[in-house]
């Protein structure tokens, strides 16, 4: 049964597929009603899989579990940058947990080749990205998720409860302060959650169309981790907590 929206919401739909982006503001003044109505109108249409919530609007892509394909077409160069910062983090030697997504698959991409470390990971892609590279990589076992590539679950949980880490680099769907980070399943969330608490430094890489967004299943407190790689200033509330919290901010420099 299709769903019952209202005409506000089906305009805002096709302006979505017409321009690829929605903003709240503008939506405020184009309908003139408040943007807490706007923001209602798109927490329901998020709901209903029709598109997905950022900052300050949505894009399109409809469900919070787009397939890795649907999510590696969205802000590209910002992965990139951020993976790039964030492999700069990884040290020779080191033992390092890399999270299944499109932003923690440009950690491996940025990794170059006969790199000295072990990679442990639970994503496909990942382990895809690293073959060739002679970079020791392990990957965990587990029930296979085709919309992200990764590999979750008892088996996936066990072994990485029997590991320690130097660093994991972790992926996230959402953060709030409220909320913590978030992800769309929770199975991935288990996994996230089992990493973080086998690492001596967690960072977590996400870009910012995630703050704000709250997804299903909350893994982790801000306090949780150690820094956060993203491609923009987050907003001044966020920034003012992480401080509170010690918790790094770093931003690659060419975005």
């Amino acid at each position: 049964m299709k769903p019952r929206l209202n005409e506000r919401q089906e305009t805002i739909l096709t302006l979505l597929h017409e321009e690829g982006e929605v903003k709240i503001a503008a939506l405020s003044k184009r309908f003139d009603v408040t943007e807490m109505t706007i923001r209602r109108d798109l927490e329901k249409l998020e709901q209903l899989s029709l598109l997905f919530r950022t900052l300050g609007g949505a894009i399109p892509a409809a469900s919070a579990d787009m397939t890795v394909s649907e999510r590696s077409a969205v802000y590209t160069e910002e992965k990139s940058a951020i993976g790039r910062l964030a492999a700069s983090l990884i040290q020779p030697g080191d033992a390092v947990f890399i999270d299944a997504g499109t932003t923690t698959l440009q950690i491996a991409r940025a990794l170059p080749r006969g790199f000295d470390a072990t990679i442990v990971t639970n994503a496909l892609n990942v382990a895809a990205e690293l073959m060739g590279k002679q970079i020791q990589t392990i990957v965990v076992g587990g029930i296979l998720r085709e919309a992200t590539s990764s590999l979750v679950g008892p088996h996936a949980e066990e072994l990485i409860a029997k590991m320690a880490f130097d660093k994991v680099f972790i992926g996230a769907s959402g953060f709030t302060v409220e909320h913590g980070f978030s992800n769309s399943n929770v199975f991935e969330a288990e996994v996230k959650r089992l990493a973080m608490a086998q690492a001596g430094e967690v960072v977590i890489v996400l870009d910012h169309t995630k703050f704000g967004i709250r997804s299903l299943a909350s893994f982790a407190s801000l306090g949780h981790a150690n820094r956060i790689v993203t491609d923009r200033r987050p907003p001044e509330g966020i920034v003012e907590a992480c401080q509170e919290a010690s918790v790094q901010i770093s931003i690659p420099e060419d975005v």
